[in-house]
C-alpha cells in the first residue's frame, strides 16, 4: 500500500463492536461451525478454514485502511485557478455564484470537498462521516472503505452458509435439542449475521450504484434537487463527473482490475481537481 497520511487513533465504541463482532464471526465460523460440519482436521475443513481466514484478513486489513486513513485534507495554500485551462470547471455556490468558500476553515473549497461538523475541518471528495470507522470517508480511503464492505459482505454470507450447513449435522442437531452453550452460538450468531448480512449488502450495492456514476452520496442528494430545479427551468442536469461505467469504475477502483480487491490508492491523483464530463469543452461551471 502506498504512503498516505495517517491518523492517530482515538478510542471508539462503535469501532470496539465492530471489531469484537469481526472476532465473533471468525471464531464461531472456523472453530464451531467449519469443525462441526467438516472437521478442522480433513480436507474440505481445511479448505473452508483457510478461506475463510483469508477473506476475513482482508476484511480487517482494509478496515483498518479506512480507519486510520486520513481522507484527505484541503492544503492551506490552495486556492483556485479560474484561469487553469487543465480545469475548465469550477464548483460555485448555488447562491451568488461565488466560488465555494468554507467559513470555519477559512480557505476556499476544491472541487468535490465538503466541511465535516464531527471532524471539524474540509474533507477532499467527502462521501459521509461513518462512526464505524470513527472517520470520514473521502479521497484518500474511499476504496479502503469500499473493498472493506465488499470482504464483509462475503465474510457474512459466507459465515451464513456454514452455519445452516453445520446444522445439517445430526451431532449438531442431537446437542442443540439438548440444551448448552452451543445453542446459545447458533442463536446468537443468527440473529447477528441475518440482519448484517442484509445491512451490508444493501449499503455495497448503494456503492457499487454511486461507484458506476461517479458520485459520493453527498453528491447524490445534491444531484436530486440539480435534477428536480433543472427539470423545472426546462434544461437537463448531468452529473459533471460521471464518465461512463467503466471510466467510472477505472477512476475510483483503478485500471489494474487485480489492484480492485486491494486498497491500493496511487493512482487517484491529490483529490483538488477531477476529470469531467466539460474536459473538452472551453469555459464550464458546476453549481454545488
Amino acid at each position: 500500500m502506498p504512503a498516505k497520511m495517517k491518523r492517530s487513533f482515538r478510542f471508539s465504541l462503535p469501532v470496539t463492536v465492530v471489531g469484537v463482532a469481526i472476532a465473533y464471526i471468525y471464531i464461531s465460523s472456523v472453530f464451531i461451525f467449519i469443525d462441526r460440519w467438516f472437521g478442522l482436521i480433513s480436507s474440505p475443513g481445511i479448505m473452508n478454514a483457510l478461506v475463510f481466514s483469508a477473506v476475513a484478513s482482508m476484511c480487517v486489513f482494509n478496515y483498518a485502511a479506512a480507519i486510520f486513513t486520513d481522507p484527505g485534507r484541503v492544503p492551506s495554500t490552495y486556492m483556485p485557478d479560474v484561469e487553469d485551462p487543465e480545469r475548465p470547471i469550477h464548483e460555485i455556490k448555488r447562491k451568488g455564484g461565488d466560488l465555494r468558500y468554507c467559513q470555519k476553515c477559512s480557505h476556499y473549497k476544491p472541487p468535490r470537498a465538503h466541511h465535516c461538523r464531527v471532524c471539524k475541518r474540509c474533507v477532499l471528495r467527502m462521501d459521509h462521516h461513518c462512526i464505524w470507522i470513527n472517520n470520514c470517508v473521502g479521497h484518500a480511503n474511499y476504496k479502503a472503505f469500499f473493498v472493506f464492505v465488499m470482504y464483509a459482505v462475503i465474510a457474512c454470507i459466507y459465515s451464513l452458509v456454514l452455519l445452516v450447513g453445520s446444522l445439517t449435522n445430526d451431532n449438531i442437531k442431537d446437542e442443540m435439542q439438548n440444551g448448552g452453550s452451543l445453542r446459545t452460538v447458533y442463536v446468537v450468531s443468527g440473529i447477528l449475521l441475518v440482519p448484517l448480512s442484509i445491512a451490508l449488502a444493501v449499503l455495497f450495492g448503494w456503492h457499487i450504484y454511486l461507484t458506476l456514476h461517479n458520485k459520493t452520496t453527498i453528491e447524490y442528494h445534491e444531484g436530486v434537487r440539480a435534477l428536480w430545479l433543472a427539470e423545472k427551468g426546462g434544461s437537463i442536469y448531468k452529473h459533471p463527473y460521471d464518465l461512463g461505467p467503466y471510466e467510472n469504475l477505472t477512476t475510483i477502483l483503478g485500471s489494474n482490475i487485480l489492484s480492485w480487491f486491494w486498497p491500493t490508492s496511487s493512482y487517484i491523483g491529490s483529490g483538488l481537481k477531477f476529470r469531467t464530463i466539460y474536459d473538452l469543452t472551453p469555459g464550464g461551471s458546476a453549481s454545488q
